[in-house]
């Protein structure tokens, strides 16, 4: 192995950041914007800069915006409040920091946070998306009213500002970049953590999202007075999933879905923790049940989240149908933690072309081209008839779809894709056939009926959204069809424990000298700022606000 190259240490620099995410270059541009000099460390190659953001939907987290108000949506602070304490659910020592974490945060997303993002050139699709409905109960989990904000430009919308400001650092002096420099020590030296050393990878062409080789070409070693572990989590990294997974949901899955690139690997938690930074809520995680195989993969076992409207039918591996209030887009740990309570990770839509048309979207950038790529004609096709693009593509290659004219033909299908899961097709038209039945007056006791109808009432729904009720063996309505789900990975919602200026804290509760934590790795604020499960459109903004407190801070101290 090859000694550490002196010509490869750039002048000393004011910080060095971990990770070339988006909480990474939030805090290298308020670093740049202070005339700080930023060193940024990243094993991967330069074509996957800005990390899983990229990969994102867009969505945002705002409180009483003005899209929420020309939406005719009705939002406060203290409605908000009321729905993140019911939704966290913190009940643990180590949730302290996460609660301020939370308060801070919600009083960003209500006040400076627009117009902070407005301000660097960043804006927002019209109609404001009604993710995690929640419960059913007003002090329980969900979203009370439509706050998902999506990002004209999606990901790299969000991104893009960033990117802007941390190259214009680079050319004038203030910021250099080490990719293929992966960190495997933080240097601690009298108590402080004053630099990184680690492997200099061999030189790779993959394309972003690709997975990189691991060939160790040399060392590095660079010194810094403050640096800052913007890493992000573990969902590309299946052994960690399973080690962390919580005890309450039973036993790990077998088979599952990765909805983040392979280097997203947590590999920079366990090295923190080293250096003196304290772990916690390890066994918090936001994974989704709407998983679908991409039939176009980027990264290995790459999987695509259906961004679900609220009128397909959902059914278990065994045929049984979900229960109340566990309907398609409502609360996604709740509904995870009863499929595995089935012992089948797996589940079932089933719905018609009529719902897959107004109510199925794909979670990601490239799965929306029209919004990524700011395309208004694009964008109007989802308006007219038909699915749009990218959903119509998984439906004619993907494999986890079923399309039929007749019911038999669809249950047929559906056996077919079973597996060893003991699916009662019987069992699946009878509940087919009873929620049609309950369509032959304009109220009805099934509850899933009586919230589609609910969620019409809201006029962004109601245009781009949620189809009109109608009977699942309508033939109008049809083709009929039938979506195997997964389990698919994503966030964690634990991670370093650090103080509102990002400041990685000890055992003790004191920071670590010289140790900053933002992103997923600090768990979007103070080891946890979520607690048990998340409101949507919270990560994208976790990572801004945390990197944001800890650019500032770095240079202010």
């Amino acid at each position: 192995m090859a000694a550490p190259d002196p010509t490869d240490q750039p002048e000393t620099p004011d910080a060095i950041i971990v990770g070339a995410g988006l909480a990474g270059l939030v805090a290298a541009s308020e670093l740049v914007d202070a005339g700080k000099r930023v060193l940024i460390v990243e094993q991967e190659p330069a074509a996957s800069l800005g990390g899983q953001a990229h990969w994102s939907f867009g969505g945002l987290f705002l409180i009483d915006s003005p899209e929420q108000r020309r939406m005719g949506v009705r939002d406060s602070l203290e409605l908000a409040r009321q729905d993140w304490a019911g939704t966290a659910g913190f009940d643990r020592d180590e949730d302290e920091w996460g609660r301020r974490w939370a308060d801070a945060y919600l009083e960003f997303a209500a006040g400076e946070k627009r117009a902070w993002l407005h301000g660097k050139g960043v804006r927002f699709f019209p109609v404001v998306g009604w993710a995690e409905r929640g419960d059913g109960r007003p002090s329980g989990h969900g979203n009370s009213v439509p706050r998902f904000h999506i990002t004209w430009g999606t990901g790299p919308g969000v991104l893009a500002p960033f990117i802007a400001r941390v190259r214009a650092g680079e050319a004038a002096g203030l910021v250099a970049f080490r990719h293929r420099h992966r960190v495997d020590e933080l240097i601690v030296e009298q108590g402080a953590v004053v630099g990184v050393r680690g492997a200099v990878l061999a030189d790779d062409d993959a394309g972003r999202g690709e997975p990189s080789n691991r060939e160790v070409v040399g060392e590095f070693e660079f010194r810094s007075p403050a640096v800052v572990v913007s890493s992000g989590g573990i969902g590309g990294n299946a052994e960690l999933v399973r080690q962390y997974w919580p005890a309450r949901m039973g036993e790990p899955p077998r088979d599952f879905l990765t909805g983040v690139p392979a280097h997203v690997d947590g590999r920079m938690l366990p090295i923190a923790e080293s250096a003196g930074a304290r772990l916690v809520n390890s066994d918090r995680m936001w994974h989704y049940t709407e998983g679908i195989t991409n039939w176009d993969p980027v990264w290995p076992n790459h999987g695509i989240r259906i961004l679900p409207g609220p009128s397909s039918l959902w059914f278990d591996a065994t045929g049984s149908r979900l229960p109340v209030p566990l309907f398609p887009g409502f609360d996604t740990l709740g509904t995870l933690e009863h499929l595995m309570a089935t012992g089948h990770a797996h589940s079932w839509f089933v719905l018609t072309q009529q719902i897959i048309e107004k109510e199925f979207a794909l979670s990601g950038s490239e799965q929306n081209p029209d919004l990524t790529g700011k395309d208004l004609r694009l964008l109007a096709q989802r308006v007219r008839a038909g699915a749009p693009g990218p959903v119509e593509a998984f439906k004619q290659h993907g494999v986890d779809f079923v399309v039929a004219d007749t019911l038999p033909e669809l249950l047929e299908g559906m056996r077919g894709l079973s597996g060893d899961a003991p699916l009662d097709t019987e069992r699946v038209e009878r509940e087919i056939r009873a929620r049609d039945r309950e369509l032959d007056n304009e109220f009805s006791k099934d509850l899933q009926l009586a919230a589609i109808r609910s969620a019409r009432n809201y006029r962004g729904d109601k245009l781009i959204r949620v189809a009109t009720p109608h009977r699942i063996l309508d033939p109008k309505a049809g083709p009929l069809i039938a979506v195997k789900l997964h389990l698919l990975t994503r966030k964690t919602l634990g991670g370093i424990q650090t103080d509102l200026d990002s400041r990685a804290l000890d055992a003790n509760g004191a920071p670590v000298p010289g140790l900053y934590a933002a992103g997923e790795a600090a768990g979007f604020g103070g080891g946890g700022i979520h607690g048990y499960r998340a409101l949507e459109g919270t990560f994208l903004g976790g990572c801004l606000f945390t990197g944001r407190a800890a650019g500032r801070a770095i240079a202010r101290d």
